[in-house]
């Protein structure tokens, strides 16, 4: 499974708007809840058990906040963007710029695991970043992901 077949354009922000994590969290939550007829609350929750067990700020201005949920059959994904950055306790204590939201099946592990390793390695390629943190739009993001996932 790509990124891409559980990327949702409705789902991709590009102008966050929180200054702090829980912001953030919340504000794709909503957008992921918009879509997929999970509870906002229930996003928030999961997602912030998570970051209790450590935040997952990964640094170099990146974040892939995900959790797991049993009452869903498909992985969803979605990505938002601060011009600003965001304080988010990454590993390497800078603000986050790029932001990728993970959530599966409880069930699906290798598939939560997959995605989070397709996430990291991309962003590894600082042409591929620079072209997130310049695009002008959801269309333009979903392009940018597709291309790269592609290509490499």
């Amino acid at each position: 499974m790509k990124v891409i077949d559980v990327l949702e354009k409705e789902a991709i922000l590009l102008n966050l708007k929180s200054t702090d994590k829980r912001g953030v969290i919340e504000e794709l939550a909503e957008a992921v809840a918009m879509i997929s007829q999970i509870s906002k609350d229930i996003l928030v929750q999961i997602l912030m058990d998570r970051e209790k067990l450590g935040s997952t700020g990964i640094g170099k201005g990146i974040a892939i906040p995900h959790g797991k949920l049993k009452d869903i059959n498909n992985a969803i994904v979605g990505f938002g963007r601060s011009k600003e950055g965001v304080k988010f306790e990454a590993i390497d204590r800078r603000p986050c710029h790029i932001f990728f939201l993970i959530i599966t099946p409880e069930s699906s592990a290798s598939v939560h695991l997959n995605l989070l390793g397709q996430i990291a390695r991309m962003l590894k390629n600082e042409t591929f970043k620079e072209k997130l943190i310049s695009a002008f739009d959801p269309e333009e993001i979903y392009n940018i992901i597709r291309d790269f996932e592609e290509n490499f």
